[in-house]
Order: structure tokens, then C-alpha cells, then sequence
């Protein structure tokens, strides 16, 4: 099986906590961690506007001048599309409530992501925003299927409309020139005539019950 790289900023001010993440995040189940560690908030905003490409966003939740919360909301109002994993020491759960809400996908205390903890916590998380995102789409793409396709029912019934009318005033018309003093070559005419239209009716109410769907 051919290897994957993963690439993830690690945003967080504590230069031996990154080591002990780079040591954590060694080739683990065919990934290769590509890992960019940034200490400062606002030069992590700039390289994430300047760089889409990050598969994740690993950060801490005490920064210097401000919290993962805040800058998630921040990356959030960017409307940077990366999934974000939150680290603290703190064990307070509400943190965890209230960071979901801008973005990030899972929350672990740093004394706890040890070992295979940390990188499965991060493929994981990669796994299941990739299925949201593939779900998503395919809701999307069947819904703008199904509107499609009220489109395209909608203008068979409008066709059906337009020719029912005028058919309609022609098959009368049709009829009162039967009743009228005309010759047998006429009447025969005329008679062809109206099986044609009879016949047209019935190729407009086969196209009316058209199931477009099928």
C-alpha cells in the first residue's frame, strides 16, 4: 500500500511540546506526517489565507494573546475549510462544547495524546470530515438532480398546454366543417385530418404522463 502524507500546522508557543508531537507523529499506518509548526496566532491566519492545502490544524489552546476558541472563531470567519484538533492541559469539557462550534472537529489534553493516540485521533478526524464532505456532496448532487428534473417536467406540461389549445380549436373547427355542405373529398380530407389530430393527442398525453424520473 502506497504512503500518504499528511500535512498539519501545528500552531503552539511551547517549542518542546512540538518536538514531543514531531516524536508522536512519526510514518504510523502508511501516513507520513508533514508537520509546520507556527508559534505565532496571526502569522498562523497568514499561512493558512496563503495555503489551503493543510490537511489539519493541530493547536494548542493557551496562545500567546489570545485561546484556541478565539482563534478558532477567527480562522472560522476567514472561512478557512481545515478541521482542527484542540490541545490543553485543561480538562474543562465546556471548552470542548464551545470550541466545536467554530470548526474544530476534536479536543484532546496534552497528557493524553501519547503514543498511537495522537496520530489515530488525527487520521480519524481527516476520515470522518472526508465522509461528511463526500456525503455532502452527493446530497447536493441529488438534490440539484431532482430540480432538474421538476424543470424538466415542468416544461412538458407547459408543451402539453400549448399544443392541447390550439389542437383544441382546430379539432372544433374540424367538426364544423364536417356538418357543413361540402363535397365527398372534402369530408374525407377533413376526416384524415381529425384522426390526425386524434393521434397527436395521444402522442401529447403520452409525453404529459412521461415518467421523467425513470
Amino acid at each position: 500500500m502506497s504512503e500518504q502524507t499528511i500535512k498539519i500546522l501545528v500552531i503552539d508557543d511551547d517549542k518542546a511540546f512540538v518536538d514531543v508531537i514531531r516524536h508522536h507523529l512519526r510514518p504510523f499506518q502508511n501516513k507520513i506526517f508533514n508537520l509546520t509548526a507556527i508559534q505565532d496566532p496571526e502569522k498562523a491566519i497568514l499561512t493558512l489565507q496563503q495555503d489551503s492545502s493543510f490537511d489539519l490544524i493541530l493547536m494548542d489552546y493557551f496562545l500567546p494573546g489570545t485561546n484556541g476558541i478565539e482563534l478558532s472563531k477567527t480562522i472560522h470567519s476567514h472561512n478557512i475549510q481545515i478541521p482542527i484538533v484542540l490541545l490543553t492541559s485543561n480538562k474543562d469539557f465546556r471548552i470542548a462544547i464551545e470550541a466545536m462550534k467554530y470548526g474544530v472537529e476534536d479536543y484532546l489534553i496534552k497528557e493524553e495524546a501519547i503514543d498511537t493516540i495522537l496520530p489515530r485521533t488525527i487520521i480519524n478526524v481527516i476520515d470522518r470530515v472526508s465522509l461528511s464532505k463526500r456525503i455532502n456532496e452527493a446530497e447536493k448532487e441529488q438534490m440539484m438532480t431532482a430540480k432538474k428534473m421538476e424543470a424538466v417536467q415542468e416544461l412538458v406540461v407547459t408543451m402539453c398546454h400549448e399544443f392541447n389549445n390550439p389542437l383544441a380549436a382546430i379539432k372544433i373547427s374540424t367538426d364544423i366543417l364536417m356538418r357543413q355542405s361540402v363535397s365527398t373529398e372534402q369530408k374525407i380530407t377533413l376526416s384524415r385530418f381529425n384522426e390526425n389530430i386524434g393521434l397527436l393527442e395521444k402522442q401529447i398525453v403520452l409525453l404529459r404522463d412521461l415518467n421523467i424520473d425513470k
